[in-house]
């Protein structure tokens, strides 16, 4: 590749990874069909992908840090019940027809778009539930759900934790986006990245643009979720989730 392909995929990476960053999920539908069209067959893209996608948690994670508004507890939660179904869902997918799974998580992805469309005070306010013992342990087995399509799939999962966050534990839209950057974009990326390198093949060579890209992303993208209303980041994550349903399921 010449200075100009990397140039390119760094903007590439840094528009995606600033989608990603403010609506809490969604850096795949930008970054990994555009690795497949220059010339990446599927399943290295999709390693090559992930592997890039841990700096998006890196840069996230160093600007939502700043603000000391995340939970430690909940972000131990959510590394602790969703790391395994990552490990679980990289093994999985290699048996796993891809078009029929990227269809039934379109679906379930559109389903995520019409629920917030249709519930306007949904994430807009906090209201911490569900923080008892069964409370807790029914997050928990819904964030190991959610960690197995993370594992699996290169798009979307991130979009079901903030959800899962907003509706499960009552975040508002600001703080879920937050913790799903901290511990999906950093501790489940990261899971699958190292899983991902070990059952395929990583271009190695594209990455410095990729991950640089991801970083700037990252950090650009959680520094606007910050600054930006629950109003604004619902609309984004609107957006994005139905974006990326149409998406997976026009293939």
């Amino acid at each position: 590749m010449d200075y100009t392909q990397h140039l390119l995929l760094f903007v590439i990476a840094v528009v995606a990874n600033w989608f990603s960053a403010l609506a809490g999920g969604g850096a795949g539908l930008i970054q990994l069909p555009i690795l497949i069209f220059m010339g990446l067959p599927f399943s290295l893209a999709l390693a090559t992908h992930k592997v890039a996608t841990v700096a998006l948690g890196v840069g996230a994670t160093v600007r939502h840090l700043k603000e000391k508004h995340s939970s430690i507890r909940l972000l131990a939660l959510m590394l602790v019940a969703g790391i395994p179904g990552v490990i679980i869902g990289a093994y999985a997918i290699l048996d796993v027809e891809d078009r029929w799974a990227e269809i039934i998580l379109g679906i379930l992805t559109l389903c995520l778009a019409c629920y917030s469309m249709m519930r306007p005070q949904l994430g807009l306010e906090g209201n911490p539930i569900h923080r008892n013992i069964k409370g807790i342990a029914i997050g928990a087995i819904g964030l190991f759900i959610i960690g197995l399509a993370n594992g699996a799939l290169s798009a979307g999962s991130g979009l079901f934790v903030t959800i899962w966050l907003v509706y499960w534990f009552g975040l508002d839209y600001r703080l879920a986006v937050a913790h799903t950057l901290i511990a999906v974009g950093l501790g489940w990326n990261a899971s699958g990245a190292m899983t991902m390198s070990l059952l395929a093949e990583v271009k190695w060579d594209w990455l410095p643009a990729l991950v640089l890209g991801s970083l700037v992303g990252g950090y650009l993208g959680a520094h606007s979720s910050i600054k930006a209303g629950n109003l604004w980041i619902k609309r984004c994550y609107e957006l994005v989730t139905f974006v990326v349903a149409i998406k997976l399921l026009a293939g």
